[in-house]
């Protein structure tokens, strides 16, 4: 299933939004100047490291902000983005630009690390902001369970699309994570997919929503 777009507006601007979309395709711009031995050293210098954060060696704190800007491949990058371009500017506009971008950092460590706790042993650097933006799916969900989502769904050779209930598709995504993590193995050294990163960020965001949602309720 493929997002297109969703039927919340946002009531103000999305900046941080906008700014984190074009400070990745900027660093993926970067990467496509470096020839393939520059590049692996790239993303080992700056993509998070399980067996290297376990055994604290390197670096092992900056790479869970820089892995989260660095993406294998065109795919991957518009894949991250799309889903950053529909659902991202209402949560923003629900907690606000300074928590945003503080929410959208913390999602995708939490990813991070829930990568590490499945695959200690890996040696394999870890990038891409699908940790993040899995968060902001979790709290969509809880923010906005009832919207709809115009969704591109292929059925064999043949695609079409479907308004679906934002809680629907979101749950649906969850599940294909959890079923992709538990197909792959829990300690898969050579796993190239961080699903687990993919089902802690979302975990983070779905509590990060309830927190936000009861302390409106209490405090207004």
């Amino acid at each position: 299933m493929i997002p297109l777009k969703d039927s919340v507006r946002p009531r103000k601007y999305p900046y941080v939004n906008i700014t984190l979309i074009f400070l990745n395709i900027a660093i993926f711009i970067y990467q496509l100047s470096l020839d393939e031995a520059a590049l692996i050293e790239y993303f080992y210098q700056y993509g998070v490291i399980p067996q290297n954060f376990l055994t604290l060696q390197g670096n092992t704190l900056l790479p869970f902000l820089t892995s989260i800007f660095l993406h294998g491949g065109w795919f991957h990058l518009l894949g991250n983005m799309l889903y950053l371009w529909v659902f991202g500017d209402n949560v923003e506009d629900r907690i606000g630009h300074g928590g945003y971008l503080l929410f959208y950092l913390a999602a995708g460590a939490a990813g991070s690390l829930s990568h590490i706790a499945a695959n200690p042993q890996s040696a394999i650097p870890t990038i891409g902001a699908s940790g993040a933006i899995a968060g902001i799916l979790g709290a969509y969900f809880i923010f906005f369970p009832r919207a709809k989502v115009l969704t591109l769904i292929p059925i064999g050779i043949f695609i079409t699309t479907a308004h679906l209930p934002a809680y629907l598709f979101l749950v649906l995504w969850f599940l294909l994570q959890v079923f992709n993590a538990f197909l792959s193995g829990v300690s898969t050294a050579t796993e190239t997919v961080a699903w687990w990163a993919h089902i802690g960020g979302f975990v983070l965001g779905f509590a990060v929503g309830i927190f936000t949602l009861i302390c409106r309720r209490l405090f207004g």
